[in-house]
């Protein structure tokens, strides 16, 4: 079959897409309900599973994950002997962080300059779109030719693992031959792109005490320990003069060798600042897809809008570390943790606690299912072939349905392009890019069926 009649049906589907995209962002679903109310979550859950019903699906149901949140599951049987794919994304959302920063407000769909922005539109309320136009596409032109299977996550930003442990619990319920993870992105707009690492993560929480209370700073400053102070030492101690991350037992020496990301373009994706290097040696691609990462993603201590003069009896922080494919997401929260222990100055108190993980992932790019691909791409964008590259993001859902479906098939695709500013003020999606992955997917699952 021509790519025409796919491509002419997603066109005439994108203001409905536009119109049920508003409808999903509004939800304020931020799967940390001491920030945001539960009742935003199950409105999004229950959008998803009566789309899914209304596409059809079968045993649609709202999963109860061990995290306290829900997942939207559905199945949609195809002809006897059809493969089943298992399409995921999540309808849980970032929280959107300085709401005053933003253009528009956050929670409500505004195009401008022909993007449409809010949290949310590009990860991953955008994938969910993106597998319902590829489905309502088919159905338009001779049907869904496998079985499909959606999983729609509601605490993936959070890491808190419901749906994997879940999924642990349920192993029939995600059984696939293929799964398409529709929480990736392509390389720069325009350039169809696969994703075949993610780096894994781990999230720690530091705490440092020195003091039973807070004392006078001109008192007592000058010889009392600083608990604030402690922690910046620490902190400070997870890199290196050039900004490489530093974790004792931690080699970031890994290289890259596929698609590279030139410094330029890098900088200009990242916003970065004139006259601000950037850190970390190596290629940009070595560094934010083969090296280990870590971020201080928050420090508990007094702002200084009404900060008062004294030494501080504790003080907390969140870490981030991010671990390539090859490295053990639990072995390098190890080594984090006996880190921070080590490099803790001053005889200080110090507690680490994890309160996330996920491992890293390597898809098999020699499989089928990027055959089949890597030709769907090339026909939804004219001219161009399908690239290859890593994601310094985490996705853990990935790992655990590799352990469980070892024969399946894993490709990660999506709308988060660094363009669409994913966890950042004014997040967007090029609607351009959801109309051309929607085709490449439907043409995919045509392709997939017929190998």
């Amino acid at each position: 079959m021509s790519p025409d009649p796919i491509a002419e049906t997603i066109a005439s589907l994108m203001p409905k897409a536009k119109a049920e995209l508003t409808e999903l962002v509004a939800f304020k679903s931020v799967a940390d309900f001491d920030q945001f109310p539960r009742s935003e979550s199950e409105a999004a859950a229950n959008w998803v599973a009566d789309a899914l019903r209304a596409e059809g699906f079968q045993d649609v149901a709202l999963l109860d994950t061990p995290d306290g949140t829900q997942s939207v599951y559905g199945l949609l049987p195809g002809p006897e002997g059809a493969p089943t794919v298992l399409l995921y994304a999540h309808y849980d959302v970032q929280p959107p962080l300085d709401e005053e920063a933003w253009t528009s407000p956050p929670f409500e769909l505004t195009e401008r300059e022909g993007r449409w922005y809010g949290r949310g539109s590009a990860d991953c309320k955008g994938g969910v779109l993106m597998h319902l136009l590829a489905l309502r596409a088919l159905k338009a032109n001779g049907g869904v030719p496998v079985s499909v299977k959606v999983i729609a996550e509601g605490s993936e930003e959070q890491g808190t693992g419901g749906l994997e442990r879940y999924a642990e619990e349920h192993p029939d319920l995600l059984t696939a031959d293929t799964i398409v993870i529709g929480d990736a992105g392509n390389f720069r707009v325009g350039l169809p792109t696969v994703t075949a690492t993610l780096r894994g993560m781990t999230l720690v929480r530091v705490r440092v005490d020195t003091l039973e209370g807070n004392l006078h700073s001109g008192q007592f400053g000058g010889a009392a320990p600083d608990a604030l102070a402690a922690l910046v030492r620490v902190l400070d101690s997870l890199r290196a003069e050039d900004g490489s991350t530093t974790v004792d037992g931690l080699t970031g020496d890994e290289v890259w060798d596929g698609l590279q990301y030139e410094e330029a373009n890098f900088r200009k994706d990242a916003k970065v600042l004139d006259g601000v290097r950037l850190v970390g040696k190596g290629t940009v691609a070595d560094r934010i897809w083969a090296r280990p990462a870590v971020t201080v993603l928050g420090i508990d201590c007094p702002p200084v809008v009404g900060a008062t003069p004294s030494v501080q009896a504790g003080a907390r922080a969140l870490i981030s570390l991010r671990v390539p494919p090859g490295v053990d997401a639990a072995e390098a929260t190890k080594l984090l943790q006996a880190h921070v222990e080590a490099h803790t100055p001053w005889g200080a108190q110090v507690t680490t606690e994890q309160i996330g993980q996920g491992q890293p992932f390597r898809a098999d790019t020699t499989s089928p299912a990027y055959a089949a691909m890597a030709e769907a791409m090339g026909e939804a964008y004219p001219g161009e072939e399908m690239q290859y590259a890593g994601q310094g993001g985490s996705i853990p859902l990935c790992n655990t349905l590799a352990a469980l479906y070892p024969r399946a098939e894993i490709l990660l695709i999506g709308l988060s392009e660094p363009e669409a500013q994913i966890h950042a003020v004014d997040e967007s999606v090029s609607p351009q890019e959801l109309e051309r992955l929607s085709v490449a997917e439907a043409l995919f699952l045509q392709k997939y069926a017929a190998s």
